[in-house]
């Protein structure tokens, strides 16, 4: 299991947080190979893993039962552990190749117009101090290149080339990507550059980070989350907004506008198109719409 978990972090990259729940996944896995009394995955049948998978979706007395995105990624975990034993010729056979993950229920990501989009923006720019041209900033670089917030609140200063009008993004697993920084965002970056944030900086010890909180540190993204809360709340929003939902909005907003789902699949890093494909279902939906409001022989 350790080699596994290796081999995860240096040779696929995988992030710490994804590595923490493979472990914990594991751990639970080999605990209940060693109590039916198993001494090495040789050992392993099929039915071994299958009862493991029915177990996360049922629970038992020291684990309540997990949602079927998490048993997803737990059998997933215990399919790769078997690959690899596979692979480097530990065991002869792999036991978990016909045990599927469990499949989560298609959720339709959320987003919001883009009047209240706009509407949200201006009020996290209130105000006349440099947290507001912060918060401004911070935001509008959500929204104009849909970046999850732990790059946004990782982007460093010399990551943004505000001339050229682009950024770079360090996604999931260390992975970077190039997006295209837009004029409102690139606007409300260069006032928080030359007005707000030298004034931050200089209560800190030199962060390099793009956006700071008002010590001179870090931006932290639980702070990120406070900011886009309180805008939303002064926006009186009624909908839930968090920052994936500036993400989704973005995605949204872009294939509404006749965006290739491709190109949306390059600027929000996804790794797979699939991935990208289910902003297209929300798509659909408005285009049902349309077609209901419009076409003269839709209803009857």
């Amino acid at each position: 299991m350790r080699g596994y978990l290796d081999h995860l972090a240096v040779e696929r990259g995988l992030a710490a947080n994804t590595l923490a729940s493979y472990r914990r996944d594991l751990a639970r896995y080999t605990a209940l190979l060693a109590g039916a009394g198993l001494t090495s995955l040789a050992q392993v049948r099929p039915a071994h893993v299958s009862e493991f998978a029915a177990r996360l979706r049922e629970g038992d007395d020291e684990h309540p039962p997990l949602a079927a995105s998490s048993a997803a990624r737990a059998v997933s975990a215990v399919r790769g552990l078997h690959r690899f034993a596979v692979r480097h010729g530990l065991t002869p056979a792999d036991p978990a190749r016909e045990v599927k993950p469990p499949t989560p229920p298609r959720r339709l990501p959320k987003a919001i117009d883009v009047a209240d989009v706009a509407r949200l923006l201006d009020a996290a720019g209130l105000g006349d101090g440099p947290l507001a041209l912060r918060d401004r900033a911070l935001l509008e670089f959500l929204y104009g290149t849909g970046a999850r917030i732990s790059e946004a609140v990782g982007c460093a200063v010399d990551d943004v080339d505000l001339d050229a009008g682009s950024a770079l993004l360090r996604g999931k697993g260390g992975r970077g990507r190039v997006v295209p920084v837009g004029g409102y965002a690139r606007r409300a970056a260069e006032a928080y550059l030359v007005r707000a944030r030298p004034a931050l900086a200089s209560a800190g010890r030199g962060s390099g980070l793009l956006f700071l909180n008002s010590r001179g540190g870090p931006l932290s993204r639980q702070s990120a989350w406070a900011i886009l809360r309180q805008a939303a709340e002064r926006a009186q929003l009624t909908a839930s907004v968090s920052p994936h939902t500036l993400r989704h909005s973005f995605a949204t907003h872009l294939l509404d506008g006749g965006a290739d789902v491709r190109a949306v699949q390059e600027l929000l890093g996804h790794a797979s198109v699939a991935t990208t494909q289910v902003y297209t279902l929300v798509t659909v939906d408005k285009l049902r719409e349309v077609y209901a409001a419009s076409h003269p022989r839709a209803v009857g």
